[in-house]
């Protein structure tokens, strides 16, 4: 899309007001990270993007209104330098931005991150100048932008799945002077032309680390991801790789969470009614309560992940007040139906996927309810563990990769 002629004088002023929010907020601390901030158009990479309107449309759902320079100048150029994630793409489906239309409802494919998360996570994977970096989800190209201004092109490779996204961050970073190496590739496989790397920082998650990111970082390098799952749990690790290909490291704090690798998406389940039905009509009372994992809290969105890695093929629906899961692999259901104050669960297949998740839930609770810092994925030969210094949570396993 062409932008008007206007919009690089009109962004500066914007840019440099964002780069003084975001550094006033403790979210550029390093100086070299601040400049880069500071110099990277963020408007061109955004031409058009949704916002959420501000009230939910028919069944609640939310509705997704278009913007671009053409429909609301002063909108879009604001929008492009708040501290916002912008939502380019819904279900895989490239919008006509010719012609753009509301959304209601959809499972985002593509975005450009908040600037002050692209820049944590740059800084959390403890990103330095001289480091070979592969970036996974280049999206629309602003954070490689980024890692070019400070690193410098010949520095940063980015791979996107989706080569319509990717075409439109090339023409935005050689647009922009930027001359990284880009390609069409799946986060899963990295990029071996390129490899090794220092760093590789992944824009999207993954249900556990694929080996061949480790095969492809240095020993003494540092990947940075986020594992998610079909609990729609998440959790960031920075692991470093040993020269026996091995690595480890700690879960970081926070509640972020970034769209799953494609090939990592949770499948379609089907019709809850369908799987209740297997269900057996006599029912337990529930040591603890599905909110502990659906609140939102910081803790609950902690304990989603670990409930995950119990039950890695879980996943979980409600349909008026009953809480479903379900696993697709197994064939496992169980259903929660609160009554007088407390839940009654219904469970059958080969797992009791409830049972699985509370057994979880007391270790945690007699672990002293440890913080996601306190853990360590441990990552072996196809092994991914995750574990606590405490008897009591031995350890978690991960979905093998």
């Amino acid at each position: 899309m062409t932008l008007p002629a206007d919009a690089d004088i009109d962004a500066a002023e914007l840019r440099a007001a964002m780069t003084a929010a975001l550094t006033d907020a403790g979210g550029l601390t390093d100086p070299a990270w601040r400049a880069a901030v500071a110099e990277v158009p963020r408007h061109r990479f955004v031409p058009a993007f949704y916002l959420p309107a501000d009230e939910p449309g028919e069944h609640g759902l939310t509705v997704w209104e278009p913007v671009t320079a053409e429909l609301d100048y002063g909108r879009w150029l604001a929008a492009a330098y708040s501290d916002t994630t912008l939502m380019t793409q819904f279900d895989g489906d490239e919008p006509d931005w010719q012609r753009p239309v509301e959304r209601h409802g959809g499972a985002p494919t593509s975005s450009s991150t908040l600037p002050s998360l692209v820049v944590r996570m740059w800084a959390e994977a403890e990103v330095q100048e001289g480091h070979s970096v592969l970036e996974i989800g280049t999206g629309t190209g602003y954070s490689t932008a980024l890692a070019c201004q400070r690193l410098g092109s010949a520095a940063v490779t980015s791979i996107e799945v989706d080569p319509h996204r990717l075409e439109m961050a090339a023409g935005a970073l050689y647009g922009s002077g930027y001359t990284p190496t880009l390609a069409v590739a799946d986060g899963l496989y990295g990029y071996w032309p390129q490899a090794p790397f220092d760093r590789v920082v992944a824009a999207c998650s993954f249900r556990a680390v694929p080996p061949a990111l480790i095969a492809q970082t240095r020993p003494g390098g540092k990947i940075l991801l986020t594992l998610s799952g079909w609990l729609y749990g998440y959790a960031r690790v920075l692991l470093t790789v040993g020269a026996d290909g091995t690595a480890e490291g700690s879960l970081l704090g926070g509640t972020v969470s970034f769209m799953s690798a494609r090939t990592h998406a949770a499948p379609a389940f089907g019709n809850p009614a369908h799987w209740a039905a297997s269900l057996p009509e006599t029912a337990r009372a529930a040591r603890h309560s599905p909110e502990r994992i659906t609140a939102a809290t910081e803790e609950a969105f902690h304990l989603r992940f670990l409930a995950q890695c119990a039950g890695p093929d879980t996943q979980l629906t409600t349909v008026g007040e009953v809480v479903h899961l379900v696993d697709v692999v197994s064939g496992s259901a169980a259903s929660l139906t609160p009554e007088g104050g407390t839940w009654q669960v219904r469970e059958s297949g080969p797992f009791k996927l409830w049972q699985q998740i509370e057994a979880v839930l007391d270790a945690y609770d007699a672990a002293g309810r440890p913080r996601p810092e306190a853990f360590q994925l441990y990552v072996d030969n196809g092994s991914q563990q995750l574990r606590l210094r405490h008897p009591l949570m031995a350890g978690l396993s991960l979905p093998r990769p």
